[in-house]
C-alpha cells in the first residue's frame, strides 16, 4: 500500500471565488493523489519525480464559499489521511466568503523543528506547537486565516542532535560541510523532522500557509557579499549545497505559493510532470537561479479579499556589486513597484512580507549603513577590508546594509500610501533577529502619507537569542545608542535617511506569532508568546492594538 511519507499541507485557499484550494503532500511511491471532501469536493493529481521523491501539489475545486470542508487525502484509492487513531480534529478547508472583509494573518519566522515529545525543550515552547494545541483542543476558535512564515522554516547550517546521528551514519561528518546538510536528501530530512512533528503537521494541513525563504534555509548570512560568495563558491561543497537548497525549497515551499492559475502557465512545473523523473529539469533550473538573481522570480503575490500580501525574496535577487549594491535586482525592484501600485483603491490594505526588517533598532541601522559605506571605499582599502570583516561577523546585511534599496523602499512605500485611494494601513512584516517590535516610521512635514505605516517584526517561533545580544538590541533604541549611530554615519559621509522612526512597541523575545486582524479599513494587531503550563504549554497575549489611525487626511 501507498505511504504519506509527508503532509497534507494545505497551500493555497481562493479568495476571489471561494471555490478552488491546493493541498501538497508527498508519497512513498508514484501514484495518483486525492482529495476527497465530505460533500463532494475535491481533486487528484500524479505525483512527480524528484531525487527518488514523490510529491503532488493537488487542485481542489468545488469547494463552497463561506464554509468549513472536512478532507481526507487518498493515495491510489487508499486513505492515508487523517491517521488512524488520531488524536486530532479532521483537516479542514475553509473558504472566504466571495465579499469577505476580514482577514486574520498570523506571521513569524525562524523556527527549529521541536524536540521529540517528551525530550527537554532548551529553548521553550514551540509557538507553532501551541497554536495548534489550542486550534485542536477547541475547533470553534478564532483561527488564522493565513500563516505567513517569514524565512528559516529549516536550518541548513545549524542541525539538531538527532539530524546529526543521521548524518553521521550517512558520511563522515570530520568532511566539509561537516554536520550542516549536504544535497537534496538530507534537505528532506530537515522537513521531515521540522513538519512529521504531530501538532505542526496537523496545523498545517488546516491552516493556508505562505511561505518565503530567509539565510538558514540555505546557510547563514546567505549573499551577504561579492567577496562573501567568492569565497563560498570555492569551497568543494557549495554548488551542490545551494543547488539542493533550491532545489528542495522549490518543492516544499515554493510550488504551494502559487496560485492554479499562475501553477497551469508555470513552464517548469509542466515540465516536470510531464517526465519520469525531474530531478535534472530542477537542477538545471537552480543551477541557472543561482548563476543569475534575474532568471527566476521567488517573490509573489496574494490578494485577501481587500487586503493584499507581496511577499518578496530578500536574498536570492540581490545585487552584490560593491559599488552597485541593491536588495533587489532591477526587474525584482520593478515587480515591486508595479505590485504596490496596481489598481490603487482597489486594496485597503498592504502587507509586504520581507524577511529582513525595513526599519531596525536606530544604532544598528546606521551602523549598516556606516558599513555599507566602508565597504564601499569611503574611507579607503583598510577601513574596506575592516568593513568586510565587520559585516561578516555581525550580520550587517539588512536592507539598512543596502541604502539605495532602503531609500527606494521608503519612497515607493510613501507613494503607494499617498492619495485619495491610499490603503488605510501598510505594514511590512519581517523576522530574522529573533525578537519582536514594532516600529512607525515618521516622514518630513508635509511628506506623511494617508496610509498608516508600520514595521512589525516577529521571531522567533521557536529558536533561542544569547543574552547579551538581548542587551545590544535594547541599546540599539536608546538615545545614546542613537548618538552613536549618528557618529557611525558622520564618519561613513553618509545622509540621514529620509524617515525617521522609534519603538512603538518592544522589543519582545521569546517564541511568538503576530497576528494582523483586517477588517474593512481597520486594523489591529496582537502578539502572543508560547509559555510553559503545567506539563504543556499556552499562548498569552502580551500586546493587543488598534493600529488604524485618520491622522493623515
Amino acid at each position: 500500500m501507498t505511504a504519506l511519507r509527508l503532509g497534507p499541507l494545505l497551500r493555497y485557499v481562493d479568495w476571489e471565488r471561494g471555490e478552488s484550494a491546493t493541498v501538497w503532500v508527498e508519497a512513498d511511491r508514484p501514484c495518483t493523489a486525492e482529495v476527497r471532501c465530505e460533500d463532494g469536493a475535491g481533486g487528484s493529481a500524479r505525483t512527480f519525480q524528484i531525487a527518488g521523491h514523490h510529491y503532488a501539489l493537488i487542485p481542489v475545486t468545488g469547494l463552497r464559499p463561506d464554509s468549513d470542508h472536512p478532507y481526507e487525502v487518498r493515495l491510489d484509492g487508499a486513505r492515508v489521511w487523517p491517521l488512524e487513531e488520531s488524536a486530532f480534529p479532521v483537516s479542514t478547508i475553509r473558504t472566504p466568503a466571495p465579499s469577505a472583509d476580514t482577514v486574520r494573518v498570523s506571521f513569524g519566522s525562524c523556527r527549529w523543528a521541536a524536540p521529540a515529545h517528551g525530550e527537554p525543550d532548551p529553548v521553550g515552547p514551540d509557538a507553532l506547537d501551541t497554536l495548534a494545541a489550542a486550534l485542536a483542543a477547541d475547533p470553534t476558535a478564532e483561527r488564522p486565516d493565513v500563516l505567513l512564515l517569514l524565512g528559516d522554516q529549516v536550518y541548513a547550517d545549524e542541525t539538531s542532535k538527532a539530524t546529526r546521528r543521521w548524518l553521521a551514519a550517512r558520511r563522515d561528518l570530520r568532511d566539509a560541510p561537516g554536520a550542516e546538510v549536504a544535497d537534496y536528501e538530507e534537505y528532506t530530512r530537515l522537513y521531515y523532522e521540522s513538519w512529521l512533528d504531530p501538532e505542526v503537521r496537523w496545523l498545517l494541513s488546516t491552516v493556508p500557509s505562505s511561505m518565503i525563504f530567509d539565510d538558514h534555509d540555505v546557510i547563514d548570512d546567505w549573499n551577504t557579499s561579492a567577496s562573501w560568495r567568492t569565497d563560498i563558491r570555492a569551497t568543494h561543497w557549495w554548488q551542490e549545497r545551494i543547488l539542493s537548497g533550491l532545489m528542495s525549497y522549490w518543492v516544499h515551499q515554493h510550488l504551494g505559493n502559487l496560485s492554479p492559475a499562475e501553477l497551469a502557465t508555470d513552464p517548469l512545473y509542466a515540465a516536470v510532470r510531464s517526465t519520469p523523473d525531474g530531478t535534472d529539469l530542477l537542477r538545471e533550473f537552480a543551477t541557472s537561479a543561482d548563476a543569475d538573481p534575474a532568471f527566476t522570480r521567488w517573490s509573489y503575490r496574494r490578494d485577501f479579499g481587500r487586503t493584499r500580501l507581496l511577499m518578496v525574496d530578500s536574498r536570492a535577487s540581490r545585487v552584490l556589486d560593491e559599488q552597485n549594491r541593491s536588495m533587489l535586482d532591477t526587474a525584482e525592484s520593478q515587480w515591486l513597484r508595479d505590485q504596490a501600485l496596481d489598481a490603487p483603491g482597489t486594496y485597503d490594505h498592504l502587507l509586504i512580507g520581507t524577511s529582513l526588517p525595513w526599519l531596525l533598532p536606530p544604532l544598528i541601522h546606521d551602523a549598516e549603513s556606516w558599513n555599507a559605506a566602508l565597504c564601499r571605499g569611503v574611507r579607503g582599502e583598510r577601513w574596506a577590508r575592516f568593513g568586510e570583516k565587520l559585516r561578516r561577523k555581525a550580520d550587517l546585511e539588512h536592507w539598512a546594509a543596502f541604502p539605495d534599496s532602503f531609500e527606494r523602499l521608503t519612497r515607493l512605500i510613501a507613494r503607494a500610501g499617498t492619495g485619495p485611494d491610499a490603503p488605510a494601513t501598510i505594514c511590512v512584516l519581517s523576522g530574522d533577529v529573533h525578537h519582536a517590535y514594532m516600529t512607525e516610521p515618521h516622514w518630513p512635514d508635509g511628506a506623511a502619507p494617508n496610509a498608516r505605516v508600520l514595521q512589525l517584526t516577529c521571531s522567533p517561533v521557536h529558536n533561542s537569542i544569547p543574552a547579551y545580544v538581548r542587551r545590544g538590541f535594547r541599546f540599539g533604541w536608546s538615545r545614546a545608542g542613537r548618538r552613536i549611530g549618528h557618529a557611525l554615519t558622520r564618519h561613513g559621509r553618509i545622509d540621514r535617511p529620509v524617515v525617521n522612526w522609534a519603538k512603538d512597541g518592544g522589543p519582545w523575545f521569546g517564541n511568538q506569532l503576530m497576528t494582523l486582524t483586517l477588517r474593512a479599513r481597520t486594523a489591529e494587531l496582537r502578539l502572543d508568546q508560547a509559555r510553559k503550563s503545567g506539563k504543556g504549554a499556552r499562548l498569552d497575549t502580551v500586546l493587543k492594538q488598534e493600529l488604524t489611525h485618520t491622522t493623515h487626511t
